[in-house]
């Protein structure tokens, strides 16, 4: 079989959510840098192998010494992924290597930093792992709007509207119509399935492989539906 005959292979691709911790340096800088080597030193291991994004958004573009803060962060093991609230062509930064943005991220809450490290001799008390939880949405889903819960099931009681986007780790419930695009299986789970109570979604997709409202049945537009994996293939059933 020649290459022009060969089918082609379908692509796949899979959402994965990383958690990138924002650092927000204030001046004065020689004070806040002797700050960050106090928690370093109670936490060592805390900043290694994550991702950092440096939000120079309470800085100046002439604050006291800010061409030294990106080399003094890389010495201390400091692993910078972005930066923001600045502008490049700051002369103190115009030296950097500065990295290619990220866009699309949000703001995850205040991240509590340890008062000691837990990977020192004192050993960390451990609860046992729980079932993955789900996230309940008490509403609609506005256009425009994302709902992202990567750990397991998002539960919407209400509408998803045409523009929004429901991510889940797990299965993704839709109680009300489905008119925007829904993604569950993120982390790999092959198992998982979208429901709606009104199937009108523009996109599916379940462990990578997506389907567009134009390959949906015509027939169950605006009834209850579930769309699930069956042989590596993803098909839409209706519910009732």
């Amino acid at each position: 079989m020649s290459d022009e005959t060969r089918p082609l292979p379908r692509i796949r691709a899979r959402g994965r959510s990383f958690l990138a911790l924002v650092l927000s340096p204030e001046a004065e800088l020689d004070d806040w840098l002797r700050g960050l080597d106090a928690q370093i030193a109670r936490s060592p291991s805390f900043f290694v192998g994550k991702p950092i994004i440096l939000d120079l958004g309470l800085l100046a573009g002439d604050a006291e010494g800010l061409a030294e803060l990106y080399p003094a962060l890389l010495e201390r093991g400091v692993r910078i992924i972005g930066i923001e609230g600045a502008d490049p062509d700051w002369p103190a930064v115009a030296g950097w290597d500065w990295p290619m943005a990220f866009e699309g991220g949000r703001a995850a809450g205040t991240v509590e930093l340890p008062d000691e490290d837990t990977d020192g001799t004192a050993p960390a008390a451990v609860q046992p792992a729980g079932p993955p939880s789900a996230l309940v949405v008490e509403g609609p889903v506005r256009s425009g709007q994302s709902v992202q819960n990567p750990d397991g099931d998002v539960v919407v009681i209400g509408s998803v509207a045409s523009g929004a986007e429901i991510s889940a780790g797990g299965s993704v419930h839709v109680y009300g119509t489905l008119r925007g695009r829904a993604i569950a299986g993120m982390g790999g789970q092959t198992g998982a399935r979208i429901f709606a109570g009104v199937m009108k979604a523009e996109l599916l997709a379940i462990d990578g492989y997506y389907m567009i409202a134009e390959e949906i049945d015509p027939a169950l537009n605006g009834r209850s539906a579930q769309a699930m994996l069956e042989d590596d293939t993803l098909v839409v059933r209706p519910l009732n």
